[in-house]
């Protein structure tokens, strides 16, 4: 794609990544020699839908800022916060007792209870890297008990400890009374048990670049600020990170607003310019309420893509990010079909269209082609009348339709289909339901037998569609939308359904003449 033409893009990629070249870095090229792209990573836990939403949103920035300056390097850094002491154990591991005994001590430094790695850090972080992995997210992965212990952040926890009592006094305003007495942005590492202490300052010796404390023997003891004897409070740790490794840009939720602000204080205290930050709206549940994993609510990254591909998550991902957007089972096939139809679109565009439409940044400017246009949603009503759980069954039909359709041939609609059985079995199935119709439907509905019953075999989707509009004209003058509301209800047991000439082309005219019968006879409701 022409960068030039990139420049006059406003899907938001683009917009923000010209704010990052133009305002942030000056329309210059940093003096490290590349832009560098970061996300964080709290390893405590397994990667989750979040995770997923924030790196394939950096993604999507960096793939067009690479468009927009291609003479410009650019880096993705994964950054795990892996020295954080263990505060409590999560619910959903093994051996729960055996990493009890470890609490307070970094997750690096903490047996792995799945007994694979060298440590439950290793283990969450080898989850986090096959996670981007099967994604194919380009990103380099960094551990922050590395960062620590190399002494990568030594100039720059130096500089923490030089600026001590500057930073105290941004963070000590935003804490309780409590906290502020016994506060210190250092967290020093026990050389006696090995755990990151949370403890008051006795003793700030900047020349030396060392800090005291009482350990939890009771005694005074002291330790280096650099080479993994301390980490960060991880407000500070956030700060110190953007400085000492110079990122440019790095989004977050609405939720770390006034920690992005405060930590941007801190990295100009340490004499660096904070990244560019994009602030993304947070997920709601079916009835609004903000997403809590302790909660339950919501829906999570292996219910999403058990229903349907991560492709339509991406599109999920990429459309409205800084707008609240509500996360649960109801949206999975409208976000595939959308992202389906963005597929069709694609081909028939211009390249000044192309970079607006979401799949350009799903698929970093090269989408696939579409296949036979079928949409999920008509799957999934095909499913439905099928009564099989079989894809061979599923796949008669498909080919009937579209002759020159195959799994080998389409395997975007191959992936599908296994999808919408498994969508279907598990939300439309449970809540189906047939109603007889009504005797003034039985008339409409007979009618539009009798019209099929006149129909080749072959007549194009469209011709069906025109048939099925002029029949609901004849009884349903008034109100179309009753027409096809009695068709969903009698003949698929929702109340919702696809575009009926669409669906009847998949199914078969003979095959729905025959179902239509069975909804007169009571067949379907009785069934």
């Amino acid at each position: 794609m022409d960068s030039a033409i990139a420049m006059t893009a406003n899907a938001w990629p683009f917009e923000e990544a010209r704010a990052l070249y133009n305002e942030k870095l000056g329309g210059k090229v940093p003096e490290k020699g590349y832009v560098l792209f970061e996300t964080g990573y709290g390893p405590s836990g397994l990667p989750h839908i979040g995770t997923f939403g924030e790196v394939a949103r950096t993604t999507m920035v960096m793939n067009a800022f690479k468009t927009l300056y291609p003479d410009v390097p650019v880096r993705l850094f994964c950054v795990s916060d892996d020295m954080d002491g263990l505060r409590k154990v999560p619910d959903n591991i093994p051996n729960k007792e055996m990493v009890g005994q470890y609490l307070g001590k970094p997750l690096t430094k903490i047996p792995d209870p799945f007994g694979c790695h060298d440590s439950f850090g290793h283990h969450n972080n080898d989850c986090l890297k096959a996670f981007l992995d099967k994604f194919g997210f380009t990103y380099e992965f960094k551990s922050a008990t590395e960062l620590y212990t190399t002494g990568v952040y030594d100039k720059a926890l130096l500089k923490v400890l030089e600026n001590y009592e500057k930073i105290i006094n941004v963070i000590l305003p935003t804490l309780g009374e409590e906290r502020r007495s016994t506060y210190s942005p250092f967290l020093p590492v026990s050389p006696k048990t090995g755990n990151v202490l949370q403890v008051a300052m006795t003793k700030i010796d900047k020349e030396n670049g060392t800090l005291s404390f009482i350990d939890e023997d009771g005694t005074e003891t002291t330790v280096p600020v650099t080479g993994g004897h301390c980490k960060l409070q991880w407000k500070a740790d956030w700060a110190m990170r953007w400085y000492a490794l110079g990122v440019d840009y790095e989004m977050s939720g609405k939720d770390l607003m006034e920690s992005v602000k405060l930590s941007s204080k801190i990295c100009r205290i340490l004499g660096g310019v904070p990244p560019k930050n994009l602030t993304y709206e947070l997920f709601l549940d079916e009835k609004g309420e903000k997403i809590s994993k302790s909660k339950g609510n919501g829906l999570s990254m292996e219910e999403w893509l058990k229903y349907a591909p991560a492709e339509s998550l991406s599109l999920f991902m990429y459309q409205k990010p800084k707008t609240a957007k509500r996360l649960y089972f109801d949206v999975i096939p409208r976000a595939t079909d959308e992202y389906l139809n963005f597929i069709s679109a694609y081909g028939r565009q211009e390249d000044k269209d192309k970079i607006n439409n979401p799949v350009w940044h799903i698929h970093n400017g090269n989408p696939p082609k579409p296949e036979t246009g079928l949409s999920f949603g008509i799957l999934l009503n095909l499913v439905s009348v099928c009564h099989s759980e079989d894809p061979a069954a599923i796949w008669k039909y498909i080919t009937s339709y579209a002759p020159e359709a195959s799994p080998e041939k389409c395997p975007n609609l191959s992936r599908l289909v296994p999808y919408a059985i498994a969508y279907y079995n598990d939300f439309v199935k449970p809540t189906q339901k047939y109603r007889l119709p009504t005797e003034g439907e039985t008339t409409a509905l007979n009618d539009l037998k009798a019209a099929l019953e006149q129909l080749d075999a072959h007549t194009s989707a469209e011709d069906t569609q025109t048939l099925v509009y002029e029949i609901g004209k004849k009884y349903y003058a008034d109100d179309l939308k009753a027409w096809f509301k009695v068709m969903y209800e009698t003949l698929l047991g929702q109340s919702t359904g696809p575009r009926m000439g669409s669906f009847i082309a998949l199914y078969g005219i003979k095959e729905t003449i025959a179902l239509i019968a069975d909804a007169v006879d009571g067949k379907l409701a009785n069934g």
